[in-house]
């Protein structure tokens, strides 16, 4: 590891720029095979190669690099070296949270799209004031705050969210076949009278 550590100083040389990590040393071109041999006898395998007459054996591995440092100790470029990564993985966990927030805003607004122009289509030929209680609720709450998510919206109506979804599904469904549930169902009176005009009394029987 000494003499590790002064081959350091003299021919090596680390590299934390653009978030990459890349350490390697520089020395005579008969000396990188035996080199890299070498280190991967103490367990720091490297790649070697040739380059403009010179020898250079090479780590790309942030975690070889690191043991490295911690092996000869090279405590400050270490510190350095594990500030990067932290931070690097931070910024990786919050692009992939922010990608997803946006993608979930961007369906949610399109939902919302859809639904506004449904709950408009059934409300201009009247076939939304004869569906369910429900579903009629569920489209004014949903005009009213075109920006809720189906939980806020369920929360502001009182709602189970799962009901709302059904709710908005119908009205997407009925707007896109307007002959689906155009009708009023019959009332029970109705079909009280239908029954008693189908069914002969028992006085006719008689």
């Amino acid at each position: 590891m000494a003499y590790l550590r002064g081959l350091f100083l003299a021919r090596g040389s680390l590299s934390l720029a653009s978030g990459r990590t890349h350490l390697e040393f520089v020395v005579g071109p008969e000396e990188a095979q035996a080199l890299a041999e070498r280190l991967g006898d103490v367990g720091l395998p490297a790649s070697w190669r040739h380059r403009r007459g010179r020898g250079v054996v090479t780590w790309k591995s942030s975690d070889t690099v690191g043991l490295f440092l911690r092996r000869i100790g090279a405590g400050g470029a270490l510190l350095e070296l594990e500030a990067r990564q932290v931070s690097r993985a931070l910024r990786g966990d919050l692009n992939r949270v922010l990608n997803a927030e946006s993608a979930n805003l961007q369906r949610a607004v399109g939902a919302a799209g859809r639904h506004i122009a449904a709950i408009g289509e059934l409300a201009g030929d009247g076939r939304l004031a004869v569906q369910p209680y429900v579903v009629r609720l569920v489209a004014e709450g949903r005009r009213e705050t075109p920006e809720a998510t189906l939980a806020e919206l369920a929360e502001r109506l009182g709602l189970h969210r799962s009901a709302v979804q059904r709710a908005l599904e119908r009205v997407e469904r009925l707007a896109l076949h307007p002959d689906e549930g155009a009708g009023r169902r019959p009332t029970s009176t109705s079909r009280r009278t239908q029954s008693t005009r189908r069914t002969p009394s028992r006085r006719a029987l008689a």
